[in-house]
């Protein structure tokens, strides 16, 4: 199939996913069944992502069909100048079913679904192509079953796949050899500044690092973040241990060497966007949520805290939500509340009222914000965390990242191995887009927690269940 013309017939999800799908094939062809246009169409009203996407899709064939005409529907519309192609190759053509294809389904398959229409016209034109490999595209899992089962080659839509492994993943910490220092001092120099030590070192594992690395030997005992790489060196400077009782932010101290990292990211004004990974209870919203009052109230680096996160559920939805834009955010919110009573209960010199007083004043310094309403805005000086993030898409993400202005600080927070959201993966995740799109930035750091630290039964489940 290597060598052979390829023809790539779309399911409607992946054009829902991804409207740029139609230029995503290089050399070869693509055609649209008349029912994944009928799809489409009923699909465009509304403010959703997915209708977003599929207005995008009918301005992309508007605009197709401007350039070549109507009259080359029967040739196929060419992608040339929109298709990424290697150099010396010819871009495909589009084509739509522009005539009624000849194909019955066998009596397996009863009844008039949109997926059996789009089989039945897949059967059709392997007889009409034979001399092309024609190749269903979809995220339907069901659908490419029930294609094998006819014999038709089906495969996932695989353009957003960041990794080929969720393994391969940027851990943004490495630990460092025993024979390290043996490998790398030879023509080490040190120097402090403003109470902070750094190093510049040379050596053969510096071509590997990138800038907001952290680098910790097997004890703990030597801790450090990388601040940048050039071609034979590297500044590394050693990170302040958030592990000891006098160095607590906001009452809050690290418990782990994971941790410890986290916060110097999170507290450092030079990295503007942070991105923690790791399983329930590893201390993600805690420690981002104590950074920031840290940072907002104490330091005044930032003018409030904006926390908003995608609104899918796990189990059936509640409906409608009465209020304003803050309340009815507010269910969704729960790890928020949950860690704000962490935060406002250490304090317990003065007492219950207190207690209450500094939970007011913590809430009046954090705006909940729905992620419906972020397109068009600017946020200046503001700590944002964006909440269970490895539900969003990759271009969600974008939209998301772009409206940060100047002074502005972005803690994404997710767990890659709980998506919610249909047509995800741990692959294509938004989250996983970012961490690895991001992680040779100067002012980006990355962490994943590994260590649970919310209780021993909840580590115990997270292992387990």
């Amino acid at each position: 199939m290597a060598n052979t013309r390829r023809l790539y017939v779309l399911d409607t999800n992946v054009l829902m996913h991804d409207p740029t799908a139609l230029f995503r094939f290089q050399e070869h062809d693509v055609f649209l069944p008349m029912v994944v246009l009928e799809e489409l169409d009923r699909g465009k009203k509304g403010v959703s992502e997915v209708a977003r996407n599929v207005r995008q899709v009918s301005r992309f064939l508007d605009d197709l069909m401007t350039r070549s005409g109507a009259d080359k529907l029967q040739q196929g519309l060419s992608l040339e100048g929109f298709a990424n192609v290697e150099e010396g190759q010819q871009a495909g053509r589009l084509f739509f079913q522009t005539h009624v294809l000849d194909s019955a389904l066998p009596a397996t398959l009863p009844g008039e679904t949109a997926d059996n229409s789009i089989l039945a016209t897949a059967l059709a034109l392997q007889k009409e192509r034979p001399d092309d490999a024609l190749i269903l595209v979809s995220k339907d899992i069901n659908l490419r079953i029930k294609a094998a089962v006819l014999g038709i080659h089906a495969e996932d839509y695989y353009n957003d796949k960041v990794l080929d492994d969720v393994d391969l993943l940027f851990r943004g910490m490495t630990e460092i050899a025993d024979d390290f220092w043996d490998r790398h001092g030879k023509e080490m120099e040190s120097w402090q500044e403003d109470g902070r030590t750094f190093y510049r070192l040379t050596g053969p594992d510096v071509s590997s690092w990138y800038p907001r690395q952290c680098l910790h030997s097997s004890d703990g005992s030597f801790q450090a973040i990388v601040q940048s790489v050039e071609d034979d060196h590297a500044i590394i400077e050693t990170a302040r241990d958030y592990r000891e009782p006098r160095h607590d932010v906001w009452g809050i101290n690290a418990r782990n060497i994971e941790q410890n990292f986290a916060m110097n990211l999170l507290m450092d004004p030079e990295v503007d966007i942070v991105t923690l990974v790791g399983a329930a209870g590893t201390g993600k919203t805690l420690l981002a949520l104590a950074c920031g009052l840290t940072q907002t109230l104490d330091s005044k680096v930032y003018r409030e805290i904006i926390m908003t996160r995608v609104t899918v559920p796990v189990g059936e939805d509640i409906g409608f939500l009465p209020g304003t834009e803050e309340e009815k955010m507010t269910p969704w919110m729960g790890a928020l509340m949950d860690n704000l009573e962490v935060l406002s209960g250490s304090d317990s010199v003065h007492g219950d009222w207190g207690r209450a007083a500094t939970n007011d004043l913590l809430q009046s310094k954090i705006k909940i914000r729905s992620l419906n309403f972020m397109r068009g805005r600017t946020f200046l000086n503001r700590y944002i965390i964006l909440d269970e993030a490895q539900n969003l898409t990759a271009k969600q993400m974008k939209t998301l990242i772009t409206r940060a202005g100047p002074g502005s600080k972005i803690i994404c927070i997710g767990n890659i191995a709980q998506i919610d959201t249909p047509y995800l993966t741990e692959t294509t995740s938004g989250l996983t887009y970012v961490v690895d799109k991001f992680k040779a930035w100067e002012h980006s750091g990355h962490i994943t927690l590994m260590t649970g630290e919310r209780s021993r039964l909840a580590d115990f489940a997270s292992r387990e269940l």
